[in-house]
């Protein structure tokens, strides 16, 4: 999720990102060859939000291992009115690939785009439709699926929930697939598990209307657990920290399911999620920069589209619950995403990605 994306966790935030201040350089110095330059610039949230930029970022380090002519930098965006002046400073600099992240910056790319007919541009969890612009989308449903089901499978009160940071298509893509596995658990074993925050038919639920603040996310939580959810799934970027932490503090009262980026490998709270939806950013941005460098064409259609099937979305391993997941739950879970892949169950969202 983009959005999910705006993890400032800490408030760590790379000085050298700053909008204004000089981009992150990562130059490889030594071979005579032209460079090849991958530029990005992150959503609000920082390079190191441990989600959405910090994934889109690795992508371009992996790119870099693996050709070294490939040179890479970043900036920040302090604001949404700094995506357009940070995507034309890096026009101006002659950067050969430039690399929006989320699907706010939709609205500045087309224009930056448009703008500059040459220049190739990628983005992440949008497609603005454009041919100089290669869109990196993310069905997110379909892992958000064996979530819910998992979620309904390990509950003990019945009750689980979920809530957003805003309520567009990069978040409410998580809800709406969360809510359809919880769905799926019932019909398949006859039981009436809740979902609390998200109402898939109206489209309506709980958010913080924030991606950040931490407070924010806990009291959206917090809500949800009083009402007798025991396990929540954030979709607010850096607020769903705030969630994270409480539930590791409630000593076992309610559990977590994080998005984005395996959230053992990014937050400080391991002990209390379940899983995590993963999006695969990384792998998707490596491979776009990596054919860009070797001259290939990058196909606004179709773009990419990362599914379970091409692992462009999955759940992460489940780490301090593996014992406490039972074995034929793990197996039905798995036999899930057998079936999504193979197309026998059909996920939907209104929020799913443009082909």
């Amino acid at each position: 999720m983009r959005i999910a994306s705006a993890i400032a966790a800490g408030g760590l935030v790379l000085g050298a990102a700053a909008c204004g201040e000089a981009p992150k350089d990562d130059n490889n110095a030594g071979s005579g060859a032209k460079k090849y330059s991958a530029c990005m610039v992150t959503d609000v949230g920082g390079i190191d939000d441990k989600s959405f930029n910090t994934s889109a970022w690795k992508g371009l380090q992996e790119a870099k291992k693996a050709n070294d002519n490939i040179d890479i930098k970043y900036v920040a965006s302090k604001a949404e009115a700094d995506y357009e002046v940070n995507l034309t400073g890096f026009v101006n600099q002659k950067c050969d690939f430039i690399l929006a992240v989320g699907g706010l910056m939709t609205d500045a790319t087309k224009k930056a785009a448009t703008a500059n007919p040459n220049q190739q541009f990628g983005i992440v969890d949008s497609n603005p439709g454009v041919d100089n612009i290669y869109p990196m989308q993310f069905d997110t449903a379909q892992a958000a699926f064996q979530a819910g089901y998992l979620a309904a499978g390990m509950s003990k009160t019945g009750k689980v929930g979920t809530y957003g940071g805003l309520p567009i298509p990069p978040v409410t893509i998580f809800m709406d697939g969360f809510a359809d596995g919880v769905a799926h658990y019932n019909k398949a074993k006859g039981k009436n598990v809740q979902v609390l925050g998200w109402d898939k038919a109206t489209q309506k639920g709980s958010f913080t209307n924030d991606f950040v603040k931490q407070d924010e996310g806990k009291k959206v939580s917090d809500a949800l657990v009083a009402q007798g959810a025991d396990i929540v799934m954030p979709v607010a970027g850096g607020a769903g920290l705030g969630t994270t932490a409480a539930a590791q503090a409630s000593g076992g009262k309610y559990s977590v399911i994080w998005v984005d980026v395996d959230g053992c490998e990014s937050t400080p709270n391991c002990p209390t999620l379940v899983t995590t939806v993963v999006k695969n950013i990384p792998d998707a941005v490596k491979e776009a920069v990596l054919k860009a460098a070797g001259d290939e064409k990058l196909q606004a259609k179709p773009g990419f589209v990362g599914t379970l099937a091409n692992n462009g979305v999955s759940i992460a391993p489940y780490h301090d619950f593996d014992s406490k997941v039972p074995a034929e739950l793990k197996a039905e879970v798995d036999k899930i995403k057998a079936d999504i892949a193979a197309g026998t169950i059909t996920v939907t969202s209104k929020a799913q990605p443009t082909k």
